[in-house]
């Protein structure tokens, strides 16, 4: 097979548009997310070429082997590579075909062009969550997330509002020690900056700025302007914003986020709601 050196610009593949929304209908299609990479594959006669979404070429034999075997001249596949002891193809979209650019056609039809494929292994063909509630499955079964597609779209080479990941939510409670100033249009605060403890130090766990409406901005800001301290009260932080107001750590609210990352910090915060029944002392981080 050819060795290449770089992805051509009109592959870029379609990206989703995060949501926090929860909905169904005959409108949208289903399928999991999966936790892995993005891999495009273009083959052309024998030579098969694999990239990542950012363009870097990619060495995986058995993949290629397999995308080459397909009994069509030319085509790029769009998916998804995991790994779970062997490197598994997860394909969920076609952009070209014998010749044929397929991204205009709708949903279903690409959706038809790849059943019409004979995949091997490692191929996988992501099929469509049928359940009337997909997150609850994924909640379940441990998935990253459910993406719903809009029935009749195009491939867009972007991000698109055509395509919304859902990502399935952890809980955690945390201590309010601050906020920003708001921007803009914006009322109230800006973000909550929040905390837990862990043994005797208040620990900086990141900052939330989606999920409330204008009252609780103003009534939040109310309240936490009468806990007004001079430096902040996490005893741990990194990345504490220059500009912030800090406040004693009584308020206690429960979080809504995708994960925590390597730095120990909220992946994708909003606030789910300010908890009355609990201590700030006993917020500790909640671990599996």
């Amino acid at each position: 097979m050819t060795p290449v050196q770089a992805m051509p610009d009109w592959l870029e593949p379609m990206a989703a548009t995060l949501t926090q929304e929860r909905f169904a209908g005959n409108d949208w299609l289903f399928e999991r997310k999966f936790d892995g990479i993005r891999l495009i594959a273009h083959k052309r006669g024998v030579d098969v070429q694999l990239f990542s979404r950012n363009r870097l070429p990619q060495h995986m034999p058995a993949v290629a082997a397999a995308v080459g075997r397909l009994p069509v001249n030319d085509a790029i596949l769009d998916g998804e590579v995991t790994w779970d002891g062997q490197s598994d193809y997860h394909v969920f979209d076609i952009m070209w075909m014998n010749g044929r650019d397929v991204t205009m056609l709708p949903l279903e039809e690409r959706h038809a062009l790849l059943r019409s494929l004979p995949f091997e292994d490692p191929m996988r063909r992501v099929e469509r969550v049928e359940d009337s509630e997909p997150w609850e499955r994924a909640r379940r079964e441990r998935w990253e997330g459910v993406i719903a597609k809009r029935c009749g779209s195009p491939y867009e080479h972007k991000r698109s509002k055509h395509w919304l990941k859902m990502k399935i939510e952890a809980s955690q409670e945390l201590v309010v020690g601050g906020f920003t100033e708001p921007k803009g249009a914006r009322v109230g605060l800006g973000a909550l900056l929040v905390g837990y403890y862990d043994g005797s130090d208040f620990v900086f766990a990141g900052k939330i700025g989606t999920g409330f409406d204008a009252a609780l901005l103003l009534d939040l800001r109310r309240r936490l302007d009468a806990l007004a301290v001079d430096t902040p009260p996490f005893t741990k932080a990194t990345g504490l914003p220059r500009r912030g107001h800090w406040v004693r750590p009584v308020i206690v609210v429960q979080v809504g986020f995708v994960e925590w990352t390597v730095h120990g910090k909220l992946r994708h915060p909003r606030l789910l709601a300010v908890r009355t029944d609990k201590q700030p002392r006993d917020v500790l981080r909640e671990r599996l």
